[in-house]
């Protein structure tokens, strides 16, 4: 089950990418990861670091992707922001924001929803 996880999380990373470059956001980096937890996309949309959590699901049949996530989740997003922030010397340097693209169906037919500031 994981590695189909896995496989169906990649798949969302990548059509949440074009997306967002489709948007005008500049990727900076995917699946940052450090002993906090993972990002999935790390973007500056104009001049705002975009901190984002990519959640797919086939149907919806458990519910919305972004009610996938949890309060300890968006701890784990900010943790791993701060870490992300300090690596790179940005800390009070640059306006933060965390986002959701939703993603329902499959790879080739589905729907987004991007949501800004879900914290």
């Amino acid at each position: 089950m994981k590695s189909l996880n896995k496989q169906t999380g990649g798949i969302g990373e990548a059509i949440a990418v074009k997306f967002l470059v489709e948007k005008g956001y500049k990727i900076l980096q995917t699946n940052f990861s450090c002993k906090t937890g993972e990002i999935d996309i790390i973007a500056m949309d104009k001049d705002v670091l975009v901190f984002v959590e990519v959640k797919m699901r086939s149907n919806l049949y458990f519910g919305l992707p972004q009610e996938a996530i949890t309060h300890r989740k968006l701890l784990h997003m900010q943790r791993t922001a701060i870490a992300y922030l300090k690596l790179n010397d940005l800390i009070d340097k640059v306006d933060v924001r965390f986002d959701c693209v939703a993603i329902v169906g499959s790879k080739q037919d589905h729907t987004i929803e991007h949501i800004e500031g879900i914290c």
